[in-house]
């Protein structure tokens, strides 16, 4: 007689659970990296001892530290922590009222470009008769909106000018780099470099990396632009006041 196959279904394999403390035990090894001692971790979580014994003891032991230094370094956190949220919040501000500027208008760019070289750039003296149209800033965003201007105004391209002027400390080199990368020329055009001599008496903030100096910005020809400039500056004193 031919057997039967067995056919009843294979065993399934037996589903794990997460265990319950599985969490406690994250957050235990989370307060062990950063220094807590057991007692604290037992009192933090409400676990005993030995689990947390059980759960940290692979980690290194932290440096002890006196009272008012634990103090001390737990006032840091929560600090950092406050730090942290008044980053987002300024980030947010910045956000919103970057939104509320939309897109200039060619007359909105004009007028703004007019206020900005009237605050950045040289002026006419009574006792100096120099109408020149000179721009010195180290903000890159400053830069393009005052490029963004001379556009508008239909300055031709030919007509400028650049001039690297940074501290002898610094990288030269590498700021006219930066700098002719950002406006869109060959370095090789840049007009010899200005070097400000370093006064060792003088605690200056601007030396990390990030600094290049200022970038120099000449219009030649530019005393009929310079009357311009200064009339329309003269009409928004005038409308606003």
């Amino acid at each position: 007689m031919a057997k039967t196959p067995d056919i009843s279904p294979a065993p399934q394999p037996r589903r794990s659970h997460p265990n319950a403390k599985d969490d406690l035990r994250d957050r235990a090894r989370e307060l062990r990296a950063q220094g807590w001692t057991y007692n604290q971790i037992q009192a933090e979580l409400g676990c005993s001892k030995s689990s947390v014994s059980l759960w940290v003891r692979d980690l290194p032991k932290p440096e002890l530290m006196t009272p008012s230094e634990q103090a001390r370094r737990a006032s840091r956190k929560r600090w950092d922590k406050e730090l942290a949220l008044r980053d987002v919040q300024r980030q947010q501000t910045k956000a919103a009222a970057s939104s509320e500027v939309g897109t200039l208008s060619d007359r909105e760019l004009l007028f703004v470009g007019a206020a900005l070289y009237w605050a950045e750039g040289t002026k006419d003296k009574p006792y100096a008769r120099r109408e020149d149209v000179l721009f010195i800033n180290s903000d890159p965003g400053v830069i393009r909106l005052y490029l963004a201007w001379l556009r508008l105004l239909d300055v031709d391209p030919d007509r400028l000018r650049y001039r690297l002027m940074i501290h002898i400390t610094a990288d030269p080199d590498a700021a006219k780099r930066y700098w002719a990368d950002l406006v869109g020329v060959d370095p090789a055009t840049f007009q010899k470099t200005t070097l400000k001599q370093h006064n060792p008496k003088t605690v200056r903030k601007n030396v990390g990396e990030d600094y290049r100096g200022c970038l120099v910005i000449r219009v030649l020809q530019g005393a009929d632009l310079y009357r311009r400039i200064e009339g329309w500056w003269c009409g928004i004193v005038s409308s606003a006041t």
